[in-house]
């Protein structure tokens, strides 16, 4: 029988014997991950823990390349991976799935982070899907300047897609290269929003958040 107790602190993993107390907490970065503590009869568990959804951007740092990312951006996260909303969105519900460590390809992930961050991509892109009342999802990765990846960071992006939103559906790729190119652009200048303020990211990174609150 497991009885479990839930707490807050820094990163720890231990594990004692039989009868003994497990404590996990697998979130380091000060991003306000809950810490289950189990009551063990019989052999040691480490269990997974139920990441907090809403970060503090007091608490939580996050980079995007060599970009620094406004915690008010990120809507999901678990001890791998996180979800931001995106600066030029090509469709509402746009947004984007990074590991929060910086790789720069998908080959460089571990087998734990590539993991997470599908499964992270398909919880993410269920929610938006329905938040959007769209009907299908696109999922692309481009891994890799000649594949049209222009900052050197693994990411996931996510389409909400609805009937006529492209009059051709591949167009949606040669859309998302030219995408891509402006946000380097965007973030490489650091200049004005003018489309896209902090705050109107913010705002829709705010509700989405809900969408995962329990």
């Amino acid at each position: 029988m497991i009885s479990t107790e839930v707490s807050k602190g820094p990163i720890q993993a231990h594990k004692k014997e039989k009868g003994k107390v497990v404590y996990c907490d697998f979130n380091g970065d000060g991003g306000g991950a809950e810490m289950l503590k189990l009551q063990v009869t019989g052999k040691t568990i480490l269990s997974s823990i139920r990441y907090r959804r809403e970060m503090s951007s007091t608490c939580s740092s996050y980079v995007f390349g060599p970009y620094k990312i406004d915690p008010r951006e990120v809507f999901y996260a678990t001890p791998f991976s996180y979800a931001m909303v995106n600066l030029r969105p090509l469709l509402p519900g746009h947004v984007l799935v990074c590991p929060r460590r910086l790789v720069p390809r998908f080959t460089d992930l571990t087998a734990d982070e590539t993991s997470d961050l599908w499964l992270t991509a398909q919880k993410v892109g269920s929610k938006l899907e329905s938040f959007h009342n769209a009907s299908s999802l696109t999922l692309a990765i481009q891994d890799g300047p000649q594949a049209g990846q222009t900052v050197p960071h693994v990411h996931i992006h996510i389409m909400p897609r609805k009937g006529g939103d492209f009059e051709k559906n591949d167009e949606v790729y040669d859309a998302l290269d030219e995408k891509e190119k402006e946000l380097k652009q965007k973030l490489d200048l650091d200049i004005e929003r003018v489309d896209r303020s902090i705050q109107e990211m913010a705002d829709e990174a705010s509700q989405y958040r809900s969408l995962f609150d329990c």
